[in-house]
């Protein structure tokens, strides 16, 4: 059982269930084995005739549909998001929705060697991807594959949805992609750029400010008002430069002078 903690599979085996549970990502699909769970603790709720043992959609589906009617009259809390990944088979939701069913129906927490990184109402192959080695993880088509189940584009026909999710796949591709160039750029044969490839010096001081900052460690609050008076005219004499220019102005008293000219 792949996933599973010591405890839940012993507990699971207790149970004796109509098969195995090696594999909960293909086991628990159908809902099945979920409803044969609940009907050791719930014999008068759940009766097994009611439920179909296939793995098509529609018997899928409803199914759940059975379970999800029993969780409300119950009142039993399980996430929506673990029902759902189970049906379309994503990766992790059905060992998340099985430990959910163990803490409720045992009343005990699931103990569990380390945490996982991803968040749980994203259920992708991420963390198997980045176990694989470089040349063998999946390009952006099987990404989409992966993530993407036919079974939820067949519950769920809403194109713009679905092309919403697979945009999102695709994003995340381009993403880890991005970041793979960049912990292995020789591997990818990625080039400096020409910014890079600049050497980066420091901007020249300028005399003034050294002055200041000389003055502000060093001299009495007076003698530093009086310095930096100084440093400003000199800044200012030295960056701003008048000269005088003589304007010849024009005397109009003459035109008035002159003749008017007829026609």
């Amino acid at each position: 059982m792949s996933g599973l903690s010591r405890e839940l599979v012993k507990w699971l085996q207790s149970l004796d269930l109509t098969w195995q549970i090696k594999t909960p990502k293909w086991d628990l699909t159908s809902g099945f084995l979920v409803a044969e769970i609940f009907s050791w603790y719930f014999p008068q709720d759940i009766q097994m005739h009611s439920y179909y043992d296939s793995t098509s959609l529609d018997p899928k589906m409803k199914n759940w549909t059975l379970l999800k009617n029993f969780f409300k009259r119950r009142r039993i809390d399980i996430p929506c998001e673990y029902i759902e990944g189970t049906i379309h088979c994503k990766e992790g939701a059905s060992t998340l929705l099985i430990e959910r069913i163990y803490e409720i129906l045992t009343n005990r927490q699931v103990r569990k060697l380390q945490k996982d990184d991803l968040p749980k109402t994203e259920f992708t192959d991420d963390a198997y991807q980045v176990k694989l080695p470089l040349h063998a993880r999946s390009t952006a088509s099987k990404a989409i594959k992966n993530n993407l189940r036919i079974t939820e584009i067949m519950a769920d026909q809403n194109l713009i949805l679905n092309a919403q999710k697979a945009q999102k796949i695709i994003n995340d591709h381009v993403d880890h992609r991005r970041e793979q160039r960049e912990d292995y750029p020789d591997r990818f044969h990625m080039k400096p750029s020409p910014g890079q490839l600049c050497i980066r010096r420091p901007p020249p001081q300028n005399t003034a400010t050294a002055i200041s900052d000389y003055n502000e460690d060093n001299e009495s609050p007076v003698a530093r008002e009086q310095v930096n008076g100084d440093v400003d005219n000199i800044a200012r004499e030295s960056s701003v430069q008048f000269k005088e220019i003589d304007v010849n102005q024009v005397d109009k008293s003459a035109f008035y002078n002159l003749p008017i000219q007829g026609y």
